[in-house]
């Protein structure tokens, strides 16, 4: 029987608590965090592997099984929203906030699982595990906009943030200025602060990413909260990186399309250059591979391929 790991736990300030959700055994490329007020709350779950961790460190947090008010995840995507069945079971008296596209899938998760499992293969079970259906009675679904009590006169202002996906919400904290990029933003690399997009198929698409990360901008955060990974006080900074990323990343494929290159050879092509200009390839392999665990080049390029062959048909 395998145990438990122990929980990473980090306070940032505001009642607000960073927990290393620990994808596939992992630590520092999968948070959740809980905003601990007058109406706990959970922003993402991590995968159903997960919920174990996440269940004790909300025990530790003091957060007992009627406490927790809310769960929400950024997007239905399994390293953000797999352990949300487990999570719910655990804690019978919180509403679960998602996006309406998404909700249909965490009420009856079996074509989301199903879609996964062809992807991953055996690696879901050692990565993901089994997303538990959430009833939909539990579900608070958001549209464009919608607001979540936290109490204390203390809101999260959930809003569509698609781009990465067409059910990706992004979430503002009206006291801390703290906004939850969900994968909007890309993926941060503490250990080197490099900025990595996520353009996964298939919803992927780079005007609606840009328009998304120019509000962001426009919320004006204090920080980000990256669920991969961790907190960022540079936010101009940081978004600004996250758009010449994306934009270079969305070209270099675009060029090696256009020479008449393949998928495979788009792969390669973008690891090369990754590898000359990324700190954590040239300087951190156990970094770089944990990051490619978690957010493959095979995958973006097929996401930029479909997005490429969508904008042209």
């Amino acid at each position: 029987m395998t145990s438990t790991p122990p929980p990473r736990i980090t306070n940032l300030g505001h009642d607000v608590f960073e927990i290393d959700t620990q994808m596939g055994g992992y630590t520092g490329i999968t948070a959740g965090y809980l905003i601990r007020g007058e109406r706990p709350a959970l922003v993402e779950t991590g995968t159903a592997l997960s919920a174990p961790v996440v269940v004790e460190a909300l025990t530790a947090l003091g957060i007992d099984a009627d406490d927790l008010a809310t769960i929400i995840v950024t997007h239905i995507h399994l390293d953000h929203a797999g352990g949300v069945g487990d999570i719910a079971r655990a804690y019978p008296r919180a509403t679960v906030v998602v996006h309406e596209r998404g909700a249909r899938h965490l009420a009856d998760p079996s074509r989301l699982v199903a879609s996964a499992r062809r992807v991953f293969g055996s690696d879901m079970d050692t990565l993901f595990g089994e997303l538990l259906p959430t009833e939909a009675e539990r579900l608070h679904v958001i549209g464009e906009i919608g607001e979540i009590n936290l109490g204390g006169g203390r809101t999260l202002t959930a809003f569509h943030s698609p781009g990465h996906a067409s059910h990706h919400l992004g979430l503002v904290d009206s006291q801390s200025g703290d906004l939850y990029t969900g994968d909007a933003a890309g993926v941060y690399i503490p250990e080197t602060a490099d900025v990595r997009p996520s353009t996964p198929p298939p919803d992927f698409d780079l005007e609606l990413s840009l328009e998304s990360l120019q509000h962001f901008r426009d919320r004006q955060p204090t920080r980000l909260l990256f669920s991969h990974y961790g907190p960022v006080d540079a936010v101009d900074e940081v978004l600004e990186r996250s758009v010449e990323e994306l934009t270079r990343w969305v070209e270099l494929v675009r060029a090696d399309r256009d020479r008449g290159a393949d998928v495979d050879h788009a792969v390669a092509m973008l690891r090369e250059r990754m590898a000359s200009s990324n700190r954590a390839v040239v300087d951190m392999p156990d970094v770089a591979h944990k990051f490619e665990v978690l957010s493959g080049a095979q995958a973006n390029v097929e996401g930029i391929w479909r997005y490429l062959d969508s904008s042209t048909a």
